[in-house]
């Protein structure tokens, strides 16, 4: 039988992020959303099954998912506002009671039935605040064809299906233990309240998710607070999971159960989908995804037009799912010479790094930025990307262009 590293409640919180909160009642965080203000889907959104509205000055809609635009102001802070925050659903935003919403906790490797928490529940429980980039696994798709001429299906994002929030919640691991952990567990199934999902014609159920238990047990959270508000319904509300580092649909919204099982499990989202096929790659696919690449983008709007014979500061945010970001290097030059770049924030586990430099283009004409990131394991940012046929894990560096007149 597999031993078990017990769950310190208190190691836990002070180790994975900037403060605990006493608890809150569910009443004083129940937002105007959940009073029947807006239904998902309506043209309040002005995409597809979104709530919130997608001014397009902010964001690049790709059917029912919105792309944040890197021109657009995001605010002083490295967070992104939450009306900002891109979205990727598989379907569309259900709108959920959080009075009514329980999430069940069953399943074989658990010592007993079970439980079932309540918002008020989670609210009772030690919390902590994480900073962590939750990131697309297709996010810079585009540019498997734009820059390399290999061009794949799926969502074709640029390099705006990121963000980066302060989550609030309880750590998945201090719920588990209260909910029974056996120590023979091996993984859990997280599954979110969202429709079914079709493809094909085959109905494929709900968005759920295998996550190893000691994985759970490191830094994943249960998150019902986002950026120092409830959790907006386009982004999980009630309560959803946060996986740091690794891709986004690891992060179930909307979350509706926890099945703890002594064996491992399986669903579309980790054998058909988010798996790398093609060259390279075993004949029936790379393992389920786990971890971000590292990537790097400009704040400024693609052929932006910049003075000539002016200092401009280039500003940009860079982003690993393995380690900090340890250094990031700008080129304007096609990238024959590359200049160090000033780190404005220090560094962080599982966040991002915004930076600076100043340039002085001397004659009109376009160029293309570039910038890449290396973080403390060794990763950085290369000329190419490996391709693989779904477009997962772009991490080349990616050409930025600008007018100089």
């Amino acid at each position: 039988m597999k031993s078990r590293r017990k769950i310190d409640v208190e190691s836990v919180v002070a180790g994975q992020g900037r403060s605990v909160r006493e608890p809150r009642s569910a009443a004083r965080i129940r937002p105007a959303y959940y009073r029947g203000a807006v239904t998902p889907g309506t043209s309040d959104g002005g995409g597809r099954g979104i709530v919130k509205p997608l001014p397009p000055e902010w964001f690049l809609p790709h059917d029912g998912n919105a792309e944040m635009r890197w021109g657009a102001p995001t605010g002083p802070g490295p967070h992104t506002p939450n009306e900002r925050f891109f979205v990727r659903n598989h379907t569309r935003t259900p709108r959920i009671d959080p009075d009514t919403w329980r999430l069940r906790v069953h399943g074989s490797g658990l010592r007993g039935p079970g439980a079932a928490f309540s918002l008020a529940d989670l609210h009772a429980l030690p919390a902590t605040t994480l900073d962590a980039v939750l990131e697309c696994a297709g996010n810079g798709r585009r540019f498997w064809a734009e820059q390399q001429g290999t061009p794949a299906p799926g969502t074709a994002w640029g390099l705006g299906g990121v963000g980066m929030a302060a989550w609030h919640g309880v750590p998945l691991g201090v719920l588990l233990e209260r909910a029974g952990l056996g120590p023979a567990a091996v993984d859990v199934l997280a599954v979110g309240l969202d429709p079914e999902y079709r493809v094909g014609g085959r109905d494929l159920g709900r968005v759920r998710r295998p996550l190893p238990v000691a994985k759970a047990l490191e830094d994943v959270l249960v998150a019902y607070g986002m950026n120092g508000e409830p959790l907006p319904p386009d982004h999980g509300a009630p309560a959803r999971l946060v996986v740091p580092g690794w891709v986004g649909v690891a992060s179930v919204k909307w979350l509706g159960s926890l099945e703890v099982s002594d064996r491992p499990l399986e669903s579309p989202w980790s054998t058909e989908f988010y798996r790398l096929f093609g060259p390279g790659q075993p004949a029936d696919g790379g393992p389920a995804l786990t971890r971000q690449t590292v990537k790097s983008a400009f704040e400024l709007a693609p052929g932006a037009v910049l003075a000539a014979g002016r200092t401009h500061q280039l500003r940009g945010r860079s982003w690993s799912g393995a380690a900090a970001v340890r250094a990031v290097e700008v080129s304007t030059d096609g990238g024959r010479v590359w200049r160090t770049a000033e780190l404005l924030d220090p560094p962080s586990r599982y966040g991002w790094r915004r930076w600076a430099l100043d340039w002085r283009p001397a004659a009109p004409g376009r160029y293309g930025l570039r910038a890449r990131a290396t973080d403390l394991l060794g990763r950085t940012q290369g000329a190419e990307a490996r391709f693989n046929r779904e477009g997962y894990l772009f991490d080349a560096v990616v050409v930025h262009p600008v007018e100089v007149v």
